[in-house]
């Protein structure tokens, strides 16, 4: 690839990313869609202008090292309180991985035609809602507690669980792994080794924040944690592929937890980072999507998303908060809100790449399919969830409201999904 056009490939990945903030501030519409259709346009599914494949290997360094910000970032935000909440999202976690995974997987199998092995990859790819684009719609809405802890908290949990499994998956898959047992301990091993190396490296980092000078605009402090995440994340990688990501959420957890380092100070520069992040990574990835990937699945691909969506989410959700101190209302929109998100992407499209590489058939179908659910459930979560919890009464109800105040709820919309 030439330094042309390596620095091309970059300038309009940024400038599309830039373009679709803009357009969804103005329009009203949700700003990961926006992000999304932007690739398109200007990958293979459009003018052709941006390759990620020119990368090579860096793509999936870049990645992984943009996605463990924003999972920092996830971690840094993460509030579980003892008692309900935590027991909710344990139950949800629990449930969805014994019943979401075989579900996704069946109506990838017979609904979008992907093959045995590939739609059960593709089950454990979208297991996971996505904090980047939940927590935003939580802020919007102001939702009364536990509601937004325990969709948070969901996210961030299922998130590296779901990456794991699905690379083990992937590996069985290309025959790199033996049997089940292979990924059950494949499995057990990255979580543990990720969230090992995390606490303690959140530990460390913590200590040193905690013994800095006072650091007017917070410069140094965002340098010292950015190099000391940016060398956990390598290094996990470097020693069992994925454990970077729950590696991320467990720093970022700890860092949050010891005020002595003063995480109020990190997090909105912290949070400003995730968000250029998000920016360049949506773009990017979908620039990878073609419409030959896309066309083929049809009404499958459709009827598939929709399954998760309107029968596989209610369900497990249902069945995981049976019997815990939340109404029907709190219920009912915790089995309706789950958008897929920015490591759902991320995923995929390296899962593509080693699977193309091996001349495994039905790559691109697993890929499209996993974009169709993205594009799918942030768009029609993104514009009914408010509107459902207003109708559910679970909003705060602190100052006037947006009608009362002159705004429109479009506009309210964009700028969460923004923020």
């Amino acid at each position: 690839m030439t330094e042309d056009r390596l620095r091309l490939l970059w300038g309009l990945t940024i400038a599309a990313g830039a373009t679709a903030r803009v357009l969804a501030r103005l329009s009203g519409l949700p700003g990961v869609v926006l992000l999304l259709a932007s690739g398109l346009v200007i990958g293979r599914a459009g003018f052709g202008w941006v390759q990620p494949l020119d990368l090579g290997t860096g793509l999936g360094t870049v990645v992984g090292l943009l996605v463990s910000l924003v999972l920092f970032d996830g971690g840094l935000n993460l509030r579980l309180p003892a008692g309900g909440p935590r027991e909710a999202v344990l139950r949800i976690v629990l449930v969805r991985l014994a019943l979401g995974l075989a579900g996704g997987a069946a109506a990838a199998h017979w609904l979008a035609g992907l093959n045995t092995p590939l739609a059960a990859v593709y089950g454990a790819i979208v297991l996971a809602t996505g904090p980047t684009v939940v927590t935003p719609l939580v802020e919007q809405m102001g939702l009364r507690p536990p509601l937004g802890e325990v969709l948070e908290g969901e996210g961030l949990v299922l998130e590296p669980i779901g990456a794991v499994l699905a690379l083990l998956l992937l590996d069985l898959v290309l025959g790199q792994v033996n049997g089940w047992e292979g990924v059950a301990r494949g499995v057990l091993l990255r979580l543990g080794f990720g969230l090992g190396m995390g606490l303690l490296t959140g530990l460390l980092l913590s200590e040193l924040l905690r013994r800095l000078p006072d650091d007017p605009g917070g410069g140094l402090r965002l340098q010292i944690t950015l190099g000391v995440l940016l060398l956990l994340t390598s290094a996990c990688q470097s020693q069992l592929e994925e454990s970077g990501l729950p590696a991320a959420v467990a720093a970022g957890w700890v860092v949050a937890r010891r005020p002595a380092s003063r995480p109020e100070e990190l997090d909105a520069l912290i949070r400003q980072l995730a968000q250029l992040s998000i920016t360049v990574l949506f773009p990017l990835l979908a620039a990878d999507v073609s419409w030959a990937e896309l066309s083929p699945l049809g009404f499958g691909g459709v009827a598939c998303v929709l399954v998760l969506m309107l029968v596989q989410r209610p369900l497990t959700v249902g069945v995981a908060t049976e019997g815990l101190d939340l109404s029907w209302p709190q219920r009912l929109l915790l089995m309706w809100l789950a958008p897929r998100g920015i490591v759902t992407a991320a995923v995929a499209s390296l899962f593509a790449i080693r699977l193309e590489a091996a001349g495994i058939p039905g790559a691109g179908r697993l890929q499209g399919l996993v974009f169709l659910t993205i594009l799918m459930t942030v768009g029609i979560h993104g514009l009914t969830a408010p509107p459902l919890a207003r109708a559910l009464g679970l909003v705060q109800t602190q100052g006037p409201s947006a009608a009362e105040a002159g705004l429109d709820p479009a506009a309210v919309l964009a700028e969460g999904m923004q923020q």
